[in-house]
């Protein structure tokens, strides 16, 4: 008798992001073609393994959703099944683990940042085999030199900064947008980079009000009566806090980072005259249609991630490192963050051009890195 075919399933952990459709598409197609497997749609993020709400996906199904933004499978940032929030942080990973074997699934591919990789570590532990796949637009898993999802971000956020460089210099105004990124300052070193920002603030670096301030006047001094100031919403003063804009148990750390825009403004007010005005990017970031790059990228991370789940090769990332693509055990991305390292290329090309990062020059160490945030 023939073997019975391979069922896959596949869901979007966290929130959403560019290139998850095209993602989606190459981890089905690739199955069903390559391997005559049958991939299972798990609706809403692991919800959907807690309610068992699924749909098959064929072929047809994800045809003409490679440009497409989101997800077609629908995303929960809410629905981690070790603290589940709908049910007021109950442990439903046993309802997890029963649905998948009532479903017949003999491996799943989770999408997702380092919360998803953190939650499927641990549902290996417990018998599901998982093969991972790194998105995010906060490029902050570590393993992988990129996630999809990153280029997307930084390509909105270099435009929105592009457009706001116009208003600055028309008013003469100290102009600060605020980037996604939590705790990682990705997002808001290449933008800054990309579109001149005169000040970029990360997460790394813990920035000085009064150096900024310096920034700003001499800029002025200078004839050149504007000053662009990138910002990550994980930035902080040096021996500050971060800013927290809600608190509560559906999000990550408990926390949702945001506000720092809005905290600088107020500390710059106090040492200049100029005009300061502050914009929020927010989720604009994580919308619309992917770049060619990131395309590019999550449809080689599908075939590679399908590939693996179909070969039996579980408890595993798909990763890209030095332009190479290699699988990464989840245990060594689990409960981590990476970070801005400090000698990171483009944060020093950013020096060596006069971009401030909030504090002197000679303060920015020329080799240290900043260990994974754990």
């Amino acid at each position: 008798m023939p073997s019975k075919p391979l069922r896959i399933g596949v869901l979007t952990g966290g929130g959403d992001c560019p290139g998850i459709n095209a993602a989606l598409r190459a981890v089905t197609k690739s199955l069903t073609l390559q391997h005559n497997a049958q991939v299972v749609g798990i609706l809403d993020g692991f919800q959907g393994l807690v309610d068992r709400n699924v749909e098959p996906l064929h072929y047809r199904d994800v045809s003409g959703i490679l440009t497409r933004g989101g997800t077609i499978l629908g995303a929960s940032n809410k629905a981690n099944p070790f603290n589940y929030h709908p049910r007021g942080g109950a442990d439903v990973s046993a309802q997890v683990v029963k649905t998948y074997r009532n479903l017949g699934l003999d491996a799943l591919v989770a999408f997702g940042g380092d919360g998803t990789m953190s939650i499927a570590h641990r549902l290996t532990d417990l018998g599901i085999d998982i093969v991972g796949v790194p998105k995010t637009i906060d490029n902050d898993i570590v393993g992988t030199d990129h996630t999809f999802g990153f280029d997307t971000a930084v390509s909105i956020a270099t435009e929105a900064i592009d457009r706001i460089h116009t208003t600055a210099q028309s008013h003469h105004r100290v102009m600060i947008i605020e980037t996604m990124g939590r705790y990682s300052g990705w997002i808001a070193l290449h933008a800054g980079v990309a579109s001149g920002a005169d000040v970029i603030l990360i997460p790394e670096i813990e920035y000085e009000a009064e150096e900024v301030a310096r920034v700003c006047t001499d800029r002025e001094r200078s004839g050149q009566r504007f000053t662009i100031v990138a910002v990550a919403e994980g930035a902080k003063q040096k021996g500050g806090d971060h800013v927290v804009q809600e608190r509560g148990e559906e999000y990550t750390d408990s926390i949702r980072l945001g506000g720092i825009s809005r905290v600088l403004a107020d500390q710059l007010r106090e040492h200049l005259d100029t005009s300061v005005r502050t914009t929020v990017l927010g989720h604009m970031q994580r919308g619309g249609t992917p770049t060619a790059y990131d395309r590019n990228l999550a449809t080689a991370f599908g075939t590679r991630a399908a590939e693996l789940a179909a070969n039996g090769t579980t408890a595993a990332m798909v990763a890209i490192q030095n332009d190479s693509f290699t699988t990464v055990p989840l245990e060594e991305v689990a409960e981590k963050t990476r970070t801005v390292p400090l000698d990171d290329p483009l944060l020093r090309s950013g020096l060596d051009v006069g971009t401030s990062f909030g504090v002197e020059e000679s303060e920015v160490p020329a080799t240290t890195a900043p260990e994974p945030r754990v």
